[in-house]
């Protein structure tokens, strides 16, 4: 099960699985962007996880659907702009409740199964849960509370066999910055810019993100749990700027 697979890093770890041969369940809002990605491996399960209703909808689908779930990626995630000052409680509630409400409550509808199956989760964080940046206040603390998330889950889910670890991404050329508000000249300008703040010299691809989260999803990777993997060109070596 991966969820915002309609874009980013969520469409690539989808597609990333499907070519090992995976059935892949993807959740995401944008029915057809979700469509464009489905078929034979890939089910499409149109859902916004603000929504508790479509969130636990969709799971009790894709459990009867598929009649299982062995591993689920929660990549689905929103960012807006705002400092300590400006930060509004709607846009702090918006964040909060799609990058860690969610998490929560997909890993809690999904828990049976996996357990059952002596599956994984790898959730999608973000240099910003390791570091702080600033003006994007409430998606920092969004991120740190999915690393916390992820450790503290990885610690009571050992014992039953379940490895739980998040992948923290630099800049990655996604949709993200753009669906929260930057045209396309504030983004192109953002790129370049991150081309100086990233020690290797570029933003990421979607596809390089995919790759670690498949590895940590499969059998190759698994004495590690509780992990916070950076993959980001260096970024959370560097001093702020």
């Amino acid at each position: 099960m991966v969820t915002g697979a309609t874009s980013g890093i969520g469409r690539a770890t989808a597609l990333g699985f499907s070519k090992e041969g995976a059935t892949v369940a993807a959740i995401g809002r944008n029915r057809e962007a979700l469509g464009s990605i489905a078929s034979g491996q890939i089910h499409d399960y149109p859902a916004d996880l603000a929504s508790e209703s479509e969130t636990g909808a969709a799971a009790r689908r894709i459990l009867s659907d598929l009649g299982r779930v062995d591993v689920l990626v929660n990549a689905a995630g929103i960012i807006a702009t705002g400092d300590i000052e400006t930060t509004t409680l709607a846009a702090y509630d918006a964040m909060m409740g799609i990058n860690v409400r969610s998490v929560l409550h997909l890993t809690q509808l999904c828990l049976p199964s996996i357990i059952e199956r002596k599956g994984n989760i790898v959730n999608v964080s973000s240099v910003t849960g390791l570091r702080a940046f600033p003006n994007v206040l409430a998606y920092c603390v969004s991120k740190a509370a999915v690393d916390q998330l992820t450790r503290c889950a990885a610690l009571e889910l050992a014992p039953k066999g379940v490895r739980v670890n998040a992948v923290n991404p630099g800049v990655v050329r996604t949709n993200l910055h753009r669906r929260s508000g930057m045209d396309d000249r504030a983004y192109r300008i953002f790129t370049e810019r991150s081309r100086t703040t990233h020690p290797i010299g570029r933003i990421g691809e979607p596809e390089e993100v995919a790759d670690l989260i498949l590895y940590l999803a499969s059998d190759t990777s698994g004495w590690i749990t509780g992990v916070t993997y950076s993959i980001d060109g260096g970024r959370a070596d560097t001093c702020a700027r």
